[in-house]
């Protein structure tokens, strides 16, 4: 029976490993983690992340051919490959503060397996990693191997939360690099085997490990870089009246641009696109390529715009100043159907308002107040370290209550901003929360959800990023400091 560990419990490694688990029964998958509480919650009812469709494969395999473990040594002992899923966050400090990645965690689990191995093992990178991280630890493990071989592959992951496991049922793609070598070959088609389970051949796609390990990061910056152009026009929408959403269906209808990813909002978050682009940005300078950096920088500034941009409507809208006013918050997860948290574009916004002394009320139908108010209080790139070497008990923001209902959030608020485009918010009683809120009311739609002209009727001041602006926000105009 082939064994397979995968180091990392998180949203790439816990996912990943249930779903080869359910599709390749005769294989034995072990998810260890150094963090007891994260394994605990992985082998109970409540697991330690949402995404829909996980709780019923993991409940169909675990303790069949899926464990969960914090005994990593002897697992990484056991098997035939081991997939390292470990956080690379952003370096804080030293060369390449703020864009280069850590690989701390990365090299700790390569002396790890080249100090437990006993036989040849096959290493996959399952972690978005550097372009060249692959060279680096082949020498850790073969510097340390005591004669055994190691084979090492990228295998980077391309899950879009909130459907990760649709993603992983049915990808586009699978990617796997590895060495031009016949032991290289050889050992890209074993894991190419494991995922021939389920995926049509012609979808796994093999490269050299440059190329697997850079592939990953431009899809990434491919696809923010649409999010900021979509952004940037939106900007231009509101100055000449045109509407965002006609002019994204025009263009999306081109067969050589497509529709996706061409939805205006208040910004884009999540763990990778920030991550990702800021790591690209790093690699180009250093081989250098500064035009090539310069050129990616601008996706990102672009995003910060756009969230400053809508802190300004804000606050210009309502008489330039928020300060004691109530602001209700709805939705706090980068996207909806998920509870992740990281580089949500809610974490900026509230903080702008809370720089004007805003008092706010947050809802989100997934996302916890201890998670809220650790997100406010943290310092960036801080989110993306082990949960023990983020501060232990974040200080609470004093102007922020989370509730879990959005009409406890919106009464007696002056304003309310959708930051998240959960469905439930389509559908609310904007009628009742009209006549609960404190006059004049305005709606600030971060995600182009709802429906501007029924909330107009009702009595609402409405902003929508990119459509034309109400008469009011005219003049109001937003002035970006």
């Amino acid at each position: 029976m082939v064994k397979i560990c995968c180091i990392g419990a998180g949203y790439v490694g816990g996912p990943t490993m249930a779903v080869i688990a359910l599709k390749c029964p005769s294989i034995e998958v072990a998810v260890v983690d150094i963090s007891k509480p994260r394994i605990a919650a992985w082998n109970s009812d409540q697991l330690p992340i949402y995404e829909p469709g996980l709780d019923a494969v993991v409940k169909e395999c675990r303790g069949r051919n899926l464990f969960f473990s914090t005994d990593v040594e002897k697992h990484v002992f056991e098997a035939d490959i081991v997939f390292v899923s470990v956080n690379t966050p952003t370096k804080t400090q030293g060369l390449g503060a703020g864009k280069a990645a850590d690989l701390t965690y990365w090299e700790s689990a390569a002396r790890m397996i080249a100090d437990v191995s006993k036989s040849d093992k096959i290493v996959v990178e399952k972690s978005t990693v550097p372009v060249k991280t692959a060279e680096a630890i082949e020498k850790i493990l073969t510097h340390n191997s005591k004669g055994i071989k190691f084979q090492i592959l990228s295998n980077p992951e391309f899950l879009a939360e909130g459907t990760a496991i649709e993603d992983l049922f049915k990808p586009d793609r699978v990617l796997i690099g590895g060495r031009e070598t016949p032991e290289g070959q050889k050992a890209l088609q074993t894991l190419k085997e494991v995922y021939a389970h389920w995926v049509p051949e012609e979808r796994i796609l093999t490269t050299n490990l440059w190329s697997a390990e850079l592939s990953k990061l431009a899809a990434n910056a491919f696809l923010a870089q649409r999010i900021s152009s979509v952004n940037a026009m939106s900007a231009l929408c509101e100055a000449t009246g045109a509407n965002i959403q006609q002019v994204s269906f025009a263009v999306g209808t081109d067969t050589r641009i497509g529709p996706k990813f061409l939805n205006a909002s208040v910004g884009f978050g999540g763990s990778c696109f920030q991550k990702d682009i800021l790591n690209l940005v790093y690699i180009c300078e250093c081989n250098g390529l500064p035009e090539v950096a310069e050129y990616w920088k601008q996706v990102i500034k672009i995003n910060d715009y756009q969230k400053s941009r809508f802190v300004n409507r804000v606050v210009s809208s309502m008489f330039n100043t928020v300060s004691s006013k109530k602001v209700a918050i709805l939705g706090f997860a980068f996207k909806k159907d998920t509870g992740d948290t990281r580089e949500t574009p809610a974490i900026d916004v509230c903080k702008g308002l809370l720089g004007d002394k805003a008092n706010l009320s947050i809802y989100d139908p997934q996302v916890t107040e201890d998670q809220i108010q650790r997100d406010l209080s943290m310092n960036k790139f801080d989110w993306d370290h082990p949960i023990h070497l983020q501060p232990t008990s974040p200080s609470t923001v004093k102007k922020v209550s989370v509730v879990w209902d959005a009409y406890e959030a919106t009464k007696d608020a002056h304003g309310i901003c959708i930051l998240t485009e959960w469905d439930e918010f389509k559908t609310l009683d904007y009628q009742r929360i009209y006549e609960n809120m404190q006059k004049p009311a305005f709606v600030f739609d971060g995600r182009n959800i709802v429906d501007a002209d029924k909330l107009r009727d009702i009595g609402f001041i409405v902003y929508s990023i990119g459509k034309p602006l109400d008469a009011w926000l005219k003049d109001m105009p937003a002035v970006v400091a």
